[in-house]
């Protein structure tokens, strides 16, 4: 049975905790991972607050182990595929793990390269989640200002225990145009997160860093059963 790290056991590590069962091995502030502890697991997810992303990169990055990589209001290093590489391993890199986000960004891209066709748009992204998020604005509204390649006003809400809403709104004179991803259950990023894992551990050729939506289509070429 592969033995799999929950690096961080907030919110969405405790649904992958949950999910991995007897998989899992937990690691949070009171029990603090170390190289040594790291390289006896097959990979590793990460779900830690940005202030303790720093150390644990370096940790992985000495375990040379599998990792999917989820926390946010962190820049990784521009030269972590290449110390991933040279650690001879693979890592999946998302701001959101949910599947379902690759087909938001196919129509985000879209919209942004169609919006030529009308006259002065306006675009507004706005997010919200619970209380407890660290960043603002969120790792994905960021991402789908980047996808859009257009300018957008970003408005971030932090309400309650909402899991995660996305809104994308195109105004123009005429007409109003809504694109909205809602996650109902923590468990939708934790699940991504396992199955993007164990796809970088199905393929052990993969090295370096990886998108989500890089990675889902390596599968989907290479046919690998889901998890």
């Amino acid at each position: 049975m592969r033995k799999i790290g929950v690096i961080g056991t907030g919110k969405t590590g405790s649904a992958v905790a949950e999910l991995l069962g007897a998989q899992s091995v937990l690691f949070n502030r009171s029990h603090l991972p170390d190289a040594s502890s790291l390289k006896e697991l097959h990979g590793a997810i990460v779900f830690v607050t940005p202030d303790s992303a720093e150390n644990i990169m370096h940790l992985l990055l000495e375990a040379k182990i599998a990792v999917a990589w989820g926390t946010t209001g962190f820049s990784l290093p521009h030269s972590l595929d290449r110390m991933v590489r040279e650690a001879g391993n693979a890592w999946v890199v998302a701001s959101n793990f949910s599947i379902g986000m690759i087909l938001m960004k196919s129509l985000i891209e879209q919209t942004g390269r169609h919006s030529k066709l009308f006259d002065h748009p306006e675009f507004l992204i706005s997010e919200t989640h619970h209380t407890q998020k660290k960043d603002s604005p969120s790792g994905t509204a960021l991402s789908w200002e980047r996808w859009l390649g257009q300018p957008a006003t970003i408005r971030s809400e932090r309400r309650g225990d909402v899991v995660g809403t996305h809104t994308l709104t195109l105004k123009t004179e005429y007409e109003t145009i809504t694109l909205q991803h809602e996650a109902k259950n923590r468990s939708l990023f934790a699940s991504g997160a396992i199955r993007a894992l164990h796809w970088l551990l199905e393929y052990p050729s993969l090295r370096g860093v990886y998108t989500l939506e890089e990675l889902v289509h390596y599968a989907h070429e290479h046919q690998t059963p889901a998890q």
